[in-house]
């Protein structure tokens, strides 16, 4: 087996060879922004949620954004249903806070001071994995 050998050419002074190996090693990673963070926490625990704290939050919700919100107990939590789409199953992590499994959708419940106000968070579907947000939809019991 042959070792590989490295040409140096003579002329070509080492300090000038370890600067510039030197400077790939401190080349700053792109970033989108000076300003973009990225906040990483480990999933929340689960919650035995009670059948009064289930129907504490059911019913239906008229969302900020015109979207009706169909809200119904669903085993370890709620299942909800915008619109006539595919309803999303909830896990609760407290009893007023929900979140999908794949923890891109989280819904709160009980707040504002009649405890009627739900807030919901939401992770859209991006074509462009460059693209990072977060959509916040405050809402409204519209009946019990």
């Amino acid at each position: 087996m042959r070792t590989p050998h490295l040409i140096l050419p003579v002329a070509l002074p080492l300090s000038l060879l370890l600067v510039a190996h030197a400077g790939a090693q401190t080349t700053p990673y792109p970033s989108a922004s000076p300003s973009s963070t990225v906040q990483v926490t480990a999933p929340a625990p689960g919650y035995d949620i009670w059948p009064h704290e289930q129907e504490r939050v059911t019913g239906a919700y008229a969302l900020s954004n015109g979207w009706r919100l169909a809200v119904e107990p669903y085993r370890d939590g709620i299942e909800a249903r915008i619109d006539k789409r595919r309803p999303i199953r909830l896990v609760a992590v407290s009893p007023d806070k929900f979140v999908s499994s794949d923890g891109k959708v989280e819904m709160e419940f009980n707040r504002g001071t009649h405890g009627t106000d739900m807030l919901m968070s939401y992770i859209p579907e991006s074509r462009d994995p460059r693209l990072a947000q977060v959509i916040v939809i405050k809402a409204t019991m519209a009946q019990r």
